[in-house]
């Protein structure tokens, strides 16, 4: 087994399938170095994520794939599972190597895992279109944070974007250590140098105007007017609104 490391990117993904396309590899594993795990037996490559081979590699894919096809090798890999790239690889393989399109062969049972991975990434890259809180900085900056179970905030820009465009903002991932800012003319990832990064999720009068605090409390009290305690159900609201999500929701935060 030829162990393949690469940095984690889409781009250094392509650059490891384009690697085991040139040197003509056969049983392989490829893996993000954060989670690389090997054997005594193993042989490992250090993957250089070149931008060259990514385009190449998404060439051939886009030639053999539909949209959707192309569409769901993104998403999946976008869901950060362990083991998601060894499956893409299988899709690329068969995709590449057969004349009909394979994005909906469910009678193979990678192809069926990953349809239903990129329903997950789907499912949450929606409830952060829902739940993403902005709070308004003293730069005059709409910032808000987000911890999701997938890496979907490049699929969340679009959205943001459009709805939000008259407006700077700032939607950082605190599980993942980026963000999304966008200036009023482009979206540019972001990295904060931050201590203590539950700084970032509180409300303090230091970093955002006094006028956000207010806003914050209308808000959490416009949400327990609407609420009727005789039509309470907390099973359906958990499977709306789930736990993980609330304390970057500003009308559940007790701060």
């Amino acid at each position: 087994m030829t162990n393949l490391n690469y940095d984690g990117t889409f781009d250094g993904f392509l650059s490891a399938v384009f690697d085991i396309y040139e040197q003509r590899l056969g049983a392989v594993s490829i893996q993000p170095k954060l989670r690389s795990t090997e054997t005594f037996f193993d042989e490992t490559i250090e993957v250089m994520t070149e931008e060259r081979k990514a385009i190449r590699v998404w060439r051939g894919i886009s030639k053999k794939c539909s949209s959707r096809g192309r569409s769901n090798c993104y998403r999946a890999f976008l869901s950060e599972l362990p083991g998601i790239e060894n499956k893409l690889l299988h899709f690329i393989r068969r995709s590449l190597a057969e004349k009909q399109q394979i994005d909906q062969d469910f009678a193979d049972p990678i192809i069926l895992d990953i349809a239903k991975t990129v329903k997950m990434v789907g499912r949450e890259k929606h409830r952060m279109d829902a739940f993403i809180r902005f709070r308004r900085t003293k730069d005059d900056i709409y910032f808000a944070t987000i911890a999701p179970d997938f890496n979907v905030l490049p699929l969340n820009i679009a959205h943001f974007k459009n709805r939000y465009a008259d407006q700077k903002w700032l939607i950082y991932d605190l599980k993942r250590n980026y963000g999304a800012y966008y200036d009023l003319k482009t979206v540019e990832q972001v990295t904060l140098e931050v201590a203590d990064k539950n700084a970032l999720i509180t409300t303090k009068l230091d970093v955002f105007t006094e006028d956000e605090l207010a806003f914050q409390e209308l808000w959490k009290n416009y949400f327990k007017s609407t609420n009727i305690p005789s039509r309470k159900n907390n099973k359906l609201h958990l499977q709306h609104v789930p736990k993980r999500y609330w304390r970057y929701l500003s009308e559940k935060s007790p701060i």
